[in-house]
């Protein structure tokens, strides 16, 4: 088997699994009502919680957090005992990353990506998957926006990563590449949150689901412009 052949079924595996939306799985066993329907219409933990369902919320955060841990863990074993490229890893880090954000299951829609990105990081570098949590927990904690914590734990991770794997040694480029574009990538999934946070209408942490997602709010106004016509 060709070496490019095996790194696009790592990635194929790897996105399917991603793909897989643990919001949507945990509202429908708890009979809540879909995410993409209130909030902020993101099926992620952060919007679930906004269901005032705690339980719900902490499946969801679990199961995407889960999943980007699982990909990239398996994935260092199978190159570890089998002496591939570690590019591989690359490869399946920002595959399963792309299937949460872009689901096939969900019509290529999807989350933001936070939880599975942070199961990443902890798969690559468990200090550093920690130290991004924290960051994420300090942020959250001051200032009560996920999005913003989300957004400056993210920028910070290659950072992170750069100092803690210069100051031993185990710096490599493959990580580097696989969080450096998960954080770009998470950032630029938040442009709308950023423009909301500039314009103080973002949604705070425990805020309720009385808005309708905003794409559900475009189209019922142009169902009314159309009635009218």
């Amino acid at each position: 088997m060709s070496s490019l052949l095996f790194a696009l079924i790592i990635a194929a595996i790897a996105y399917l699994i991603g793909s897989i939306s643990f919001a949507i799985i945990s509202s429908k066993l708890l009979k809540l009502e879909d995410p993409r329907h209130y909030g902020s219409g993101n099926p992620g933990a952060t919007n679930v919680l906004r269901s005032g369902n705690k339980k719900a919320a902490a499946m969801t955060l679990l199961g995407d957090l889960l999943k980007g841990w699982l990909v990239v863990f398996l994935t260092m074993q199978l190159v570890a005992k089998w002496q591939l490229s570690p590019w591989l890893i690359t490869v399946a880090a920002i595959a399963v990353f792309l299937g949460h954000v872009y689901s096939i299951w969900l019509n290529f829609k999807g989350g933001k990506g936070v939880a599975t990105g942070v199961g990443v990081l902890l798969a690559l570098n468990p200090l550093l998957g920690v130290i991004c949590i924290v960051t994420w927990l300090m942020v959250a904690m001051m200032f009560k926006y996920s999005s913003l914590a989300a957004i400056l734990s993210a920028a910070m991770a290659p950072i992170y990563y750069l100092f803690l794997s210069t100051s031993n040694g185990n710096f490599t480029w493959p990580w580097m590449s696989a969080i450096l574009v998960i954080a770009i990538w998470l950032i630029y999934k938040h442009k709308g949150n950023i423009h909301k946070l500039i314009h103080g209408k973002e949604s705070k942490i425990g805020s309720k689901k009385n808005a309708p997602p905003p794409s559900a709010t475009t189209s019922t106004a142009h169902s009314k412009r159309k009635k009218r016509i």
